[in-house]
Parts: C-alpha cells; sequence; structure tokens
C-alpha cells in the first residue's frame, strides 16, 4: 500500500544508548505520526534492544556495519538507498555522519539537514583545524545546520565559516510525563543506598572519556575523606555502561571507596534512578545540550555540572546547580561539600531548575522547532 507522507531519513554513526539517540526517540515519540514517516540508518548498527524505545511501529532502522575507513565506501549503497525511498529529508548528526550528505544531494534530495548535538571524544572542544576543513568541505551539500548549543552555533559561523542564516538553535526537550520530581528520595529496587539517612549524588552517562566519571570519583573521594559525616552519609551512583568500566571499577578501588560507590551500569530504568538520588552530577570535558542534564532538572534534582558547551545555557548558577572547572576534582569536591550540607539549598535549587526545564525546554517546543524545519520553514 502506498504511504503519502513524505519520508525523514536520520543517519548517525550509531543508533544506541547515547544522549543524541535518545533525543531522535523523543522526537519520533513525540512528532504527529500523520505529518511524517522515518528511518532511521546507522552507519554501524541498530541496537535492537534501544530500537525499541521507539514507540511507533512505522519505523525502519537501517544498520549499515561500517568497518574502519572512509565512510566514502557506503556512498554507493546509501546513493540507492536514497533514490530508492526517494526521502523528502536527510537529517545527518554530528560530524561521523555528515559525510553523506554528499550521497544525499547526488541523490537529489530536496532538503539536507546537519544537526551538531555536541563535541566528539577526539575534539572535546572543537579546536581541531582538521574537522573545521571537514565540516567546511562539506558545507556545500548541507541545506541547513541545527545546533543545540550558542556554542557549537558559535562554532559553526566563528571556526567553521557557516552563514548565521542557515542555522538554527534548536534546544533538546525534556519529556516532563515520564521525568517527574518526587517529595522524598524513593527507594531502587537492589540498591544499596535506600536508607533515607543518606544523601545520594549520581550521575549517568555513557563510560567514556568525554565524561570523565573519573573526576567525580576522585573528587568524592577527596570529599569523604575531609568529612566524617560524608563518610557516613554521602553515597555516589555512577548509572551507564561503555569501554571505561573496568578502569573506573579499578579507581573506585584505589580510592578506597568500596562500599561508598555504586556502578549501576547500564538501565532504561532511568526516571526512577534519578528519583532516587538526592543531586544530579554532571562531570563532563565537554557537552552540547545534555538530554540528561535536562531529565534531571525536570525530576527535581540540583545540579553539579561542568562549565562547558551547553551546560551554561542550562544550569543557572547558585540558582538550579552550581558550575565547576572541567576535569578539575578539588573545585568538584567543593561543590559536592556544599550541597551535602546544605539540604535547604538542595530542595530549593531542585524545584528552581525543575521549573525552567517546564517552562523553556518543553518536548513539544522541540517538536514544532524540528517539524518547521522538516516542512522548509527556517523562521
Amino acid at each position: 500500500m502506498n504511504d503519502s507522507r513524505p519520508l525523514i531519513i536520520h543517519v548517525v554513526y550509531s543508533f544506541d544508548v547515547g544522549g543524541l539517540e535518545n533525543g531522535i526517540v523523543n522526537l519520533l515519540n513525540r512528532m504527529p505520526a500523520e505529518r511524517f514517516r522515518h528511518m532511521i540508518v546507522a552507519l554501524s548498527r541498530c541496537s535492537p534492544e534501544f530500537c525499541r524505545r521507539v514507540e511507533r511501529r512505522d519505523v525502519e532502522f537501517v544498520s549499515l556495519n561500517k568497518g574502519a575507513g572512509h565512510g566514502v565506501k557506503l556512498y554507493p549503497q546509501l546513493y540507492r538507498l536514497f533514490r530508492e525511498h526517494k526521502p523528502a529529508v536527510v537529517h545527518t548528526r554530528n560530524l561521523a555522519a555528515l559525510e553523506m550528505v554528499v550521497p544525499a544531494w547526488l541523490a537529489r534530495v530536496p532538503l539536507r539537514l546537519h544537526g551538531e548535538h555536541g563535541w566528539d571524544n577526539f575534539d572535546q572542544n572543537g579546536t581541531s583545524k582538521k574537522y573545521q576543513f571537514l565540516r567546511r568541505l562539506y558545507s556545500p551539500f548541507v541545506s541547513q545546520y541545527v545546533a543545540l548549543s550558542r556554542t557549537l552555533e558559535s562554532y559553526l559561523v566563528e571556526r567553521v565559516g557557516i552563514a548565521a542564516g542557515r542555522i538554527r538553535r534548536i534546544c533538546n526537550g525534556v519529556n516532563a510525563e515520564r521525568f517527574v520530581p518526587v517529595a522524598v528520595r524513593q527507594e531502587i529496587v537492589g540498591s544499596p543506598f535506600n536508607d533515607p539517612a543518606l544523601t545520594v549524588f549520581g550521575t549517568v552517562g555513557r563510560l567514556q572519556g568525554v565524561k570523565d566519571q573519573a573526576s567525580l570519583i576522585r573528587a568524592f573521594g577527596i570529599l569523604v575523606r575531609s568529612s566524617e559525616d560524608a563518610a557516613r552519609r554521602a553515597r555516589l551512583m555512577i548509572v551507564g555502561g561503555g569501554p571505561l568500566l573496568a578502569e573506573l571499577q579499578a579507581l573506585v578501588k584505589r580510592e578506597h571507596l568500596d562500599g561508598q560507590v555504586w556502578m549501576v551500569g547500564e538501565r532504561s530504568d532511568v526516571p526512577q534512578l534519578m528519583q532516587g538520588m538526592n543531586v544530579f552530577v554532571l562531570p563532563s570535558l565537554a557537552e552540547g545540550i545534555s538530554n540528561t542534564l535536562l531529565e534531571a532538572m525536570a525530576s527535581g534534582l540540583p545540579i553539579i555540572a561542568t562549565n562547558v558547551g551547553g551546560n551554561p545555557e542550562l544550569v543557572v548558577d547558585q540558582l538550579t546547580g552550581l558550575l565547576v572547572p572541567a576535569g578539575d576534582p578539588a573545585s568538584l569536591a567543593v561543590a559536592l561539600g556544599a550541597l551535602f550540607a546544605d539540604p535547604a539549598k538542595v530542595a530549593e535549587m531542585g524545584r528552581a531548575g525543575c521549573e525552567r526545564v517546564r517552562a523553556e525546554f518543553s518536548l513539544d517546543s522541540m517538536m514544532n522547532a524540528y517539524l518547521s524545519l522538516y516542512e522548509g520553514r527556517w523562521a
């Protein structure tokens, strides 16, 4: 049966657990089904488990199983795919997928969007001349850019040389129906930290270098060694899986934090896990507009975050949380100690953050902004 709805093909490096990918899930689940069809094309792999987070049953998932080397090897395959399916829009995201605008252009896809969601682990501050050059090289094939933060928007204009009129800034939206505040910290099944007398700091993210959970572990070690009360009552949850799991587990042992740090692993019940935290910490070395940070704020948690990327656009220092320098465990430990010692401030910041997210970062605002782009309306 023919389907007259225009098709959008979203091209990503992989479709697995991550903030960028979670943003796509939120967008597809929120967008009215009658407006567009969708296909997810992963240059590497679509994780079946993660794909199940997409609630719509009309979304097709394609894994290209790309190996090492330049993506030009995939051009013929993608060209044929674009010619066969005739998408109205191809939407690539981040540098790893940017070069796929070339086969989209060759296949005469009418609208080729490219989204910049945040820095990669190999270029954490956007300073690489090589990657600036690559973005400049592919820019003629891109119709319009989406930047998820002011920092990324400025980067595209000032370092890559993209005309400001070709860029739309669209911040992520948070699902405030899934992430909700609670009056008191909730118990988590299987958690060693359910005692209500404890103060639980938590973070959620893939265990990789750019997320810098190592600095958080070191900072937490400084905190508990500096205060007998913190040693008794402060605890740390680290939620996520990834390549640094064994290294971080070893660091916990070296810091003598066994029993005070819970390496939770990868979980799908993040809303419930956040309800079991008192304070959320984002120690990243680089960020765009973090979905996880927005989710924590919607959950009523005060934030301690590094002063990088889009974090200052979300966290109002001293009002909804505390901003600290990146890669600085000593400063992070001071912030942990300040909120550990002030439960009233924790509650006050949590309320302010929740109000800010609900007022300024709704899923519907994000979805409507993308709809206008997909329909060719730039304003």
